[in-house]
């Protein structure tokens, strides 16, 4: 059977909340709450469908370039979920291909996400530092996670700091907070 990748839907909705929880265990039912309270920001999600079955899911949300000459609308790629049993079989490959097209075709300049440097920038991210773009929390994203895309409409002038919907800051889930921090800085920190 193929792999159907397709806009979320809202009768999705409660099956999109559970594969959420269960692609993030012990963080599950939190990383839900957070997708599902951007509901009303603007947001786009996706969905793997095979057979019938909801396997995976993408998150895609409004944030901003707090830029010089002006604030500059970007997309934050979060989360990126698939369901434990299938992890590993290309689902989250295709998901973020299909969001990378869909944050292409929105017109935004940058799509960005915190996450593994070794899957993500095997799959077409890049450090956002080098480019001259900031994490919404400075002190507690390992610059090695924070990655983007840029595409046509990127123009030079368009660095700053990213700034997140205020539901991150709300639930606190914006970079992360020691251990986990100084656990990835230390595995990170060969690629300074």
């Amino acid at each position: 059977m193929t792999l159907d990748v397709r806009p979320e839907q809202p009768a999705d909705r409660e099956t999109v909340l559970r594969v959420i929880a269960a692609a993030f265990g012990d963080h599950g039912d939190e990383v839900a709450a957070i997708w599902d309270g951007l509901g009303r920001h603007k947001r786009a999600g996706l969905v793997v469908e095979q057979g019938g079955h909801v396997w995976g899911h993408v998150g895609l949300s409004r944030g901003w370039v707090d830029a010089r000459r002006e604030l500059v609308e970007v997309w934050v790629l979060s989360p990126l979920s698939v369901l434990p049993e299938r992890q590993n079989e290309g689902i989250g490959t295709a998901l973020l291909a299909a969001a990378v097209e869909t944050a292409r075709e929105s017109g935004v300049p940058v799509l960005f996400l915190e996450g593994s440097p070794h899957y993500y920038g095997a799959r077409g991210f890049e450090r956002a530092d080098r480019r001259g773009f900031l994490p919404a929390a400075l002190e507690r994203t390992p610059r090695a996670a924070f990655q983007c895309v840029v595409f046509e409409g990127y123009e030079e002038w368009m660095t700053g700091q990213l700034i997140y919907p205020a539901i991150w800051w709300e639930r606190d889930a914006a970079g992360l907070r020691d251990p986990r921090l100084a656990e990835l800085e230390e595995r990170f920190a060969d690629l300074g």
